[in-house]
């Protein structure tokens, strides 16, 4: 008798528990049905101030945002059967505003094989643009557009020589058409390489984590200052968007290349005068143990005849006999074609430069007064 009345008062006790849990866990729902029609909106908790960083990059972007443009390029092409020529669009890219003559500069891939382009203005006016000039090998290209009024400021110039693997990156740019667009990241690396459509090379290239997706080319990466340090150029992605490696032109190389593709059209790269080649150097560095640019023919007249440099030589009995193997130029290591070509590239034409060259295995100095290349 006693347990049977230990075992119902228990079972009333997990009863009661259940009821009361039930009706714990209902007053919400009842709540709710009640007073959903008196329902205001939630008070807001104050914020504060931003915090220092997130007021130095707003600041920052709005201080650069009129100054980067969107580019939109058109193709022509014939219709043979009604033999008319049509403009289709063909791209979309980023720029940004150089100088206060009307200058924007961007990707030579940006505007490659179009056959028009039409610059878009942070505050919407849109121009026809006229190209300047262009420098596949590193490139970049200068469009000029005519703008009145209202001209957007240029951009700040910094430097990319002191730069620093860790330092904080900001990229605007238009990626897949979305109109200025701001991403963060750092300097992951620096002095990378990265071969073109062309075949050259683009040396001492900033690697950066800030994303960069299709769209970002041309348009700039800035320091935390606001000031130019690159313009964004290319992504490392198997699946075409943002992987977190992305690269840009050094803003060092910007500014020397540009103010000539402006004065002249185009960037004459200072030549030697000699002839090379790439896979055949690799070749003989390999077979002798000598790093360095092997001279394979001196031109005629050229700098570097009169500086009295050697060419290879062949002969039907001795065979292939080596020239003026070139080690270092101007105080630089040279070891292939493309570290010859990075050095020329830092002169102008006109320049005298020292060139040292092994020679029947002995060091020979040269001077070479660099000639404009073709």
């Amino acid at each position: 008798m006693t347990e049977g009345r230990f075992l119902f008062r228990t079972l009333l006790l997990l009863l009661v528990g259940l009821v009361l849990m039930t009706a714990w866990q209902s007053i919400p729902l009842i709540q709710a049905e009640f007073l959903a029609g008196r329902a205001e909106p939630r008070v807001v908790t104050p914020r504060g101030d931003l915090a220092a960083d997130e007021q130095a990059t707003i600041a920052l972007f709005e201080q650069a945002r009129g100054s980067v443009v969107f580019i939109a390029t058109t193709e022509r092409l014939f219709n043979p059967w009604t033999r008319n020529a049509l403009q289709v669009p063909r791209g979309t890219g980023s720029g940004f505003v150089w100088d206060n003559l009307g200058h924007v500069v961007t990707n030579d891939h940006v505007i490659a094989g179009a056959s028009g382009a039409t610059v878009r203005l942070a505050d919407g006016r849109a121009f026809n643009a006229v190209l300047v000039g262009t420098s596949p090998a590193h490139d970049l290209a200068v469009l000029r557009i005519g703008v009145g009024a209202g001209r957007p400021e240029p951009l700040p110039i910094g430097t990319s020589h002191d730069l620093r693997v860790g330092q904080k990156v900001f990229a605007i740019g238009n990626p897949f058409g979305l109109d200025w667009t701001l991403t963060t990241g750092i300097v992951s690396a620096l002095n990378r390489e990265l071969p073109t459509e062309t075949g050259a090379v683009i040396e001492r290239l900033i690697q950066t984590d800030a994303a960069i997706n299709p769209g970002n080319s041309g348009g700039p990466l800035l320091d935390s200052a606001g000031r130019l340090i690159g313009v964004n150029t290319a992504i490392y992605s198997p699946s075409g968007a943002s992987a977190g490696i992305g690269f840009a032109v050094p803003v060092d190389t910007v500014n020397r290349v540009v103010p000539r593709l402006i004065a002249q059209g185009r960037y004459i790269r200072p030549s030697l005068g000699i002839r090379t080649e790439e896979q055949l150097n690799a070749a003989l560095s390999a077979r002798l143990g000598i790093q360095g640019v092997f001279v394979l023919e001196v031109e005629p007249g050229s700098a570097a005849e009169r500086a009295g440099i050697r060419p290879a030589r062949l002969g039907r009995e001795a065979g292939f006999q080596t020239g003026d193997v070139i080690v270092s130029l101007a105080g630089r290591p040279v070891r292939r074609v493309a570290d010859l070509l990075a050095a020329l590239d830092r002169h102008a034409p006109g320049d005298a430069v020292s060139v040292t060259v092994l020679r029947d295995g002995a060091t020979v100095e040269l001077t070479v007064i660099l000639d404009a290349g073709q």
